[in-house]
């Protein structure tokens, strides 16, 4: 348990304190004194949005993560499962997680409405033309190295029931996010996570289930801009029977995936 508390407060270290460095100097090139960038730092002074210097910071410190991880052997990183060519997992991966995602949300809404302290931030990032990187390739390989490679590898050694460990990093993960609004969704899909790499031992298929989910509300957030608050219902014409049937079709492709995957990945 330790070491999973290790691997986190690293991730989270090195997050802050990178994302403060690029953010200074950032700031400082533009013109703000030291002084400014302090009040800004304190809360006593609005910090500036700029897509490209959240992008940028990204890339920094999730560089920063793959190194140190890597340079420690926290999480392993093989192509050991590529070769063994286990194609109707990654199929089937990537086909649970476009089944997840209108269940997924249908299940949020019907929740109390959490804050989305995050939501202007992402918009700006999504909107971005480099903000795929940030969302759609750093996070994936970064959060399932980190979170299934490292934290959930030591937890599922820790305990006596695998299904402990898992939703202890499914748990983790989803405080992680922080922002109370995507807090539901990132605990159900840590949980099918941190299950896939039980079963596999890899973080590829992880990963894999990680860019088809991020890039979906990627898709959503690009093709209606300015439309963060749309329901699920507004985005199927404000007909109800069209978000029952997408439900349907949703589960048709959810639970023969999941089916799929429990025959095909080795116990």
């Amino acid at each position: 348990m330790k070491k999973s508390l290790l691997y986190l407060f690293t991730f989270i270290a090195l997050q802050f304190f990178l994302s403060w460095t690029v953010f200074s100097v950032w700031l400082a090139v533009e013109g703000y004194s030291p002084e400014d960038v302090l009040l800004m730092f304190t809360g006593n002074a609005k910090l500036p949005k700029d897509a490209a210097m959240t992008i940028l910071a990204s890339a920094v410190y999730s560089a920063a993560t793959l190194g140190v991880f890597l340079w420690r052997k926290w999480s392993v990183v093989s192509p050991a499962y590529l070769r063994s060519r286990q194609w109707g997992v990654f199929f089937w991966t990537a086909t649970a997680a476009v089944g997840t995602i209108v269940p997924s949300v249908w299940l949020q809404e019907q929740l109390p409405p959490l804050p989305d302290t995050m939501k202007d931030t992402f918009a700006m990032i999504m909107e971005h033309d480099l903000g795929y990187f940030t969302v759609c390739i750093f996070a994936p390989i970064v959060e399932e190295m980190v979170f299934r490679g490292a934290i959930l590898r030591t937890l599922l050694s820790t305990f006596n029931r695998h299904w402990y460990a898992i939703v202890v990093s499914a748990l983790i993960f989803t405080v992680v996010h922080i922002n109370p609004a995507q807090m539901p969704h990132a605990f159900l899909i840590g949980l099918l996570l941190g299950w896939i790499y039980y079963r596999t031992g890899s973080i590829l298929p992880g990963i894999l289930l990680h860019w088809v989910n991020n890039t979906a509300a990627f898709a959503v957030v690009r093709l209606f801009p300015g439309k963060d608050d749309m329901w699920l219902i507004d985005l199927l014409g404000g007909d109800h029977r069209r978000v029952v049937l997408s439900l349907i079709f949703s589960l048709f492709i959810l639970l023969p995936s999941l089916y799929q995957l429990n025959m095909r990945m080795k116990r």
